[in-house]
């Protein structure tokens, strides 16, 4: 019905900077929030940041990335993206697109992509 496509991990240097993408397709109807969630070996998933995408785009980050990483959306390709700046070892981790989604048979649903590889490391 939906799929979400994470792209743009990788292999950076301490204070290195990384863009994570991820587009919905399917049968949307609407997309209420889309987000981005990492998962460290051993760790549970954590939120990074959350953005609306209604005409407030508001957005919400976890207290570790604020000032580092900013979230944003283009409702017109239903896509989320993550620019990750000043990164640190600590986060290391698969990061996961999430989207809240109203489906065209009018279903809310929320959605995960397959989750991309981010590696801080010198």
């Amino acid at each position: 019905q939906v799929q979400l496509v994470e792209s743009g991990g990788g292999l950076v240097q301490p204070g290195g900077s990384l863009r994570l993408s991820c587009a919905a397709s399917g049968i949307i109807f609407s997309i209420y929030t889309m987000g981005w969630y990492r998962q460290a070996p051993g760790k549970q998933r954590q939120l990074v940041a959350t953005i609306r995408f209604t005409s407030s785009s508001s957005t919400d980050y976890a207290d570790s990335v604020k000032g580092r990483f900013t979230i944003s959306g283009d409702n017109a390709k239903n896509t989320v993206y993550l620019q990750m700046n000043s990164l640190k070892p600590e986060d290391t981790a698969v990061y996961y697109c999430n989207g809240r989604i109203l489906t065209s048979d009018l279903r809310t649903g929320d959605y995960w992509g397959q989750g991309t590889q981010v590696t801080v490391s010198s």
